[in-house]
């Protein structure tokens, strides 16, 4: 099968070389917003939910580019805080807010929670969008509990604070192998992949 260009619709570049690794096998060349000139392309994200968001971010790129385009939305939401941050986890200690300043605060506002409340999932929406019009929509979870400091190098965001009891690990200490085998992002693309391949068997 001849491969399909996908811009993938992120400055991050982690997530971009997540989702390459994930697509590696599939017929897709996978290129960034820089690649094709559009990192400085400002993509007002105003959905309700990951879902919206990852939407409005596919159909802008694949608008401006007439390819196939990826995007996700991805956050962390945690029961006690009633769903927060949610879709403002990227900036949820200020527009211009650090992977730690946004860690600082989540521990913040837990302190004094104990771990069996501290329960939470990390969710990823996926979108897809064609020139032709047509879309696709994949939502992926993955549950755990926000520990009581970062742990762990590896990842980015809140992953040195996602502790996921099967492994004991927080999604920062894991093996970026596994991490990627279960994580929320893996979930969303799988589903994605088999509604690519339906796709291109029509």
């Amino acid at each position: 099968m001849e491969k399909i260009r996908a811009v993938i619709a992120t400055g991050n570049v982690h997530k971009l070389k997540e989702i390459a690794d994930m697509l590696k096998d599939f017929p897709i060349e996978v290129v960034s917003m820089k690649d094709i000139g559009l990192e400085n392309m400002e993509i007002e994200e105003t959905g309700d939910s990951f879902e919206e968001n990852a939407l409005i971010k596919a159909m802008a790129v694949c608008e401006a580019t007439n390819s196939l385009s990826l995007a996700d939305d991805s956050g962390l939401e945690v029961d006690a805080l009633d769903g927060r941050p949610g879709v403002y986890s990227a900036r949820y200690a200020g527009e211009n807010a650090t992977d730690g300043d946004n860690n600082a605060k989540l521990l913040q506002e837990l302190d004094g929670v104990p771990m069996e409340k501290r329960s939470g999932r990390f969710v990823c929406a996926l979108a897809a969008a064609f020139p032709n019009g047509e879309v696709m929509v994949t939502r992926g979870e993955v549950e755990g509990y926000i520990d009581f400091e970062e742990k762990g190098e590896n990842g980015f965001g809140y992953d040195p604070m996602f502790y996921v009891p099967r492994h004991r690990k927080t999604f920062g200490e894991l093996n970026p192998e596994i991490k990627n085998g279960m994580s929320h992002r893996s979930r969303a693309l799988e589903s994605l992949k088999e509604m690519l391949i339906q796709h291109f068997k029509e």
